[in-house]
């Protein structure tokens, strides 16, 4: 991908636009294509609750991923890291984890967690993040990066 830094940005969704995508993105690339329809509810709690922060990745003026980063204390937690599918493949998730690191880094975190999908581990682990010991028959893996 020939784009500059400069044309990444890592936005708190404000308009009905941008609100838009962020539901979009998470329901159709963390739900739907992982065959659970009906279920995503963009209305949880979660997404206004304090200390957690919905995050839109924009490239140039396209909507292309999210991330929600809850913080606690001095970790922070990646939740629904998603690249829309006609952005795939071309290196903005991890565009997205770094924009991401970053601001957890600005807000005082010293390490990031994620609970991720079996088919993300091999991603994460090249972006410097290991796995932790996750519960016995969790689908997904616990892994963490240290920032500071």
């Amino acid at each position: 991908m020939s784009r500059r830094p400069e044309s990444y940005a890592l936005i708190s969704p404000s308009t009905e636009d941008e609100w838009t995508s962020y539901h979009r993105i998470r329901r159709t690339i963390l739900f739907e294509r992982r065959g659970q329809f009906g279920v995503y509810d963009p209305n949880r709690p979660d997404e206004q609750k304090p200390g957690n922060f919905p995050k839109l990745l924009v490239c140039d003026s396209y909507h292309v991923g999210v991330v929600r980063i809850d913080l606690a204390g001095d970790v922070a937690y990646l939740r629904r890291v998603a690249i829309d599918e006609p952005w795939q493949r071309q290196g903005l998730g991890r565009v997205l984890l770094t924009l991401a690191e970053s601001f957890a880094i600005e807000h005082g975190a010293r390490r990031m967690e994620s609970s991720v999908a079996a088919d993300a581990v091999a991603f994460y682990t090249k972006c410097g993040y290991r796995s932790r010991q996750s519960d016995p028959g969790r689908l997904d893996t616990h892994m963490i990066k240290d920032l500071a």
